[in-house]
């Protein structure tokens, strides 16, 4: 056994070909960044970073940075109709439109990817100020959706070239929010081995779970996911595709919003759920809730915890157990009118799944909500 780790060990060496440090932001096509940005703000305790637009002479569109902790989001809007921005918020209303990913040498990681099949997005692309240059790059994924490689060890400004620091006076506290734990994505029907192939083949991931119809269904409704993770497991994609059922999926609901496919949903890491997602409520971010009687049975499947149980019941935390540990999570609501993009909590105590224990849990709680909107 030892013998056949150290060679796995080794295989995982030399096939890393596109060493990822981590995400380094992930950027959103608004309808209204100014708005957006103070929503995220308030509701999610992010605090201003950069901001690029006319007047720091970029033309056509407006972008607001803001970070909490090593997580950092970009809210950009079109200021015409007439560009590839405006035409992504047209058809998909707000949503993700970039995973950027933190690399040692954008360059390389452009041209490991693409040579392995990968579509390019934007080649190599140096940017100077006086604080340094910044490269970056970027190949296609599922939908309109674009990984972007960033290599910053020549740059110490701000954020990036074109981007000034961002001084505002309405700055609220932070919430606990720490770094994208993963990022979910929707594709549509037998689409889903195809895009592992991709993340396999283009990326160098390995998929480390898979979730059939059997593990994720309801007695209406079903999906299957499986879960790509980079060599050193800093970044992780689960990928989710309609299955058969009764009723309307969740991801097919998803698809039929956004137009497409595309990101479904960004985890993002706390160290104590129980306090985020105090103050996420308190601030006015609506979460799922699941049946009071999940809590009823809860702790004979998952065994014992730190936490009191009581205060993950009245927030509607749920707890799931793997090998390692356990892990407590919740889902908010869409962040969105269109019912397509939310956003995931969690808290990992050693645990490394998914929550695969809480799936009918939470895809019941979840259809309640597409029946509301008629689209079940």
């Amino acid at each position: 056994m030892q013998t056949s780790a150290v060679s796995n060990s080794i295989n995982t060496l030399q096939t890393d070909f596109l060493p990822l440090q981590g995400t380094d932001y992930v950027e959103f096509y608004v309808g209204n960044a100014k708005q957006a940005a103070h929503f995220y703000k308030t509701a999610f305790g992010f605090q201003s970073l950069a901001y690029a637009g006319p007047e720091t002479g970029v033309k056509g569109k407006a972008s607001y940075a803001i970070r909490q902790n090593k997580l950092t989001f970009v809210l950009t809007t079109p200021l015409t109709t007439d560009n590839a921005i405006a035409d992504h918020v047209y058809k998909h209303g707000d949503g993700v439109k970039f995973l950027a990913l933190k690399v040692e040498d954008a360059t390389d990681a452009w041209q490991q990817t693409t040579k392995r099949g990968g579509r390019s997005y934007m080649e190599p692309l140096t940017m100077q100020d006086e604080h340094g240059e910044l490269v970056m790059s970027g190949i296609h994924t599922y939908g309109d959706t674009v990984h972007l490689f960033i290599e910053r060890k020549n740059y110490q400004g701000v954020f990036m070239p074109g981007f000034v620091k961002w001084e505002s006076q309405y700055n609220p506290t932070e919430t606990g929010l720490l770094y994208v734990d993963h990022c979910v994505g929707n594709v549509g029907w037998n689409q889903m081995n195809k895009w592992v192939k991709f993340y396999e083949d283009v990326m160098g991931f390995r998929n480390i779970l898979s979730f059939d119809d059997k593990d994720i269904s309801t007695e209406y409704s079903a999906l299957m996911s499986k879960v790509m993770s980079n060599g050193n497991g800093y970044v992780k994609f689960p990928i989710n595709e309609p299955a058969e059922g009764k009723k309307k999926s969740q991801v097919e609901e998803y698809l039929d919003f956004y137009n497409g496919e595309g990101v479904q949903h960004v985890a993002i890491a706390t160290h104590n759920i129980i306090e985020t997602v105090s103050e996420l409520q308190r601030r006015g971010v609506e979460f799922l809730k699941v049946p009071g009687s999940y809590y009823d049975t809860v702790l004979d499947r998952v065994g014992q915890i730190d936490e009191n149980l009581q205060p993950l019941k009245e927030l509607g935390i749920l707890i799931d157990r793997d090998d390692e540990g356990y892990l407590l999570q919740i889902f908010s609501k869409p962040l969105e009118d269109r019912p397509t993009l939310f956003f995931e909590i969690i808290q990992r105590k050693g645990a490394k799944s998914f929550g695969k224990g809480n799936f009918k849990a939470l895809f019941e709680a979840l259809e309640r909500e597409q029946a509301i909107r008629g689209n079940l």
